[in-house]
């Protein structure tokens, strides 16, 4: 295996891990995320509970998806899901700004692997 197709599987891994792992808490209807959904004004927790179904299912296809092929538009997703699940750790919920700092890999981790299978940098139209 090539030094590229290691790079590729090992973050095919990571990637798919961490949707695994957030998909699984969210279908477990993981108490500690319902600030998140207050800081939106959502409040009922079996409404609460329905979207992090929703999510769970999500991530967990998303976790497979990534482990049988990466598909770019979904990696790009995964990408802006990770920033946006980070960044909403600090200002809508008790946590500090660090964790959202603690969380860049989640978004990190699939950018990466989009470039690395042939995304496009938008900027320039050019394949990296």
């Amino acid at each position: 295996m090539n030094r590229n197709k290691m790079i590729e599987w090992i973050l095919r891994l990571g990637v798919a891990g961490e949707f695994l792992g957030h998909g699984v808490f969210a279908l477990q209807g993981k108490e500690g995320w319902f600030k998140y959904f207050e800081g939106f004004g959502i409040s009922n927790p079996d409404t609460i509970i329905s979207i992090l179904i929703l999510i769970g299912v999500m991530d967990i296809a998303l976790a497979l998806i990534v482990l049988f092929k990466p598909v770019r538009p979904l990696l790009l997703w995964m990408a802006l899901w990770g920033v946006w699940t980070a960044l909403i750790r600090w200002p809508l919920g008790p946590d500090p700004v660090w964790d959202f700092f603690e969380r860049w890999a989640n978004w990190a981790a699939p950018l990466a692997l989009y470039y690395l299978v042939g995304g496009r940098l938008f900027l320039k139209n050019k394949k990296y």
